[in-house]
């Protein structure tokens, strides 16, 4: 494997943490005088979340067009 195909893991991999981590302060009981710490630490791992999967895609899109990946694509037809 090259190094894309790892940095695309690692991507998708901390895409993943971060919602594992808006999961947990999601369910994570507290009261109310932490609520608001509870939906600040949740909005702020949704906000890395969407940070991250949007530059995974450009990053993509980037190396597609410097040629670093090739799309094979699916036979038409068949």
């Amino acid at each position: 494997m090259d190094g894309m195909t790892y940095a695309i893991a690692l991507f998708f991999l901390a895409i993943l943490v971060s919602l594992a981590a808006a999961g947990f302060f999601m369910l994570r009981k507290s009261d109310a005088e932490h609520d608001a710490a509870r939906s600040k630490n949740m909005a702020r791992a949704l906000t890395w979340r969407i940070v991250l999967s949007v530059v995974l895609f450009l990053c993509l899109l980037l190396a597609w067009k410097l040629g670093y990946i090739q799309p094979t694509g699916l036979p038409v037809g068949k």
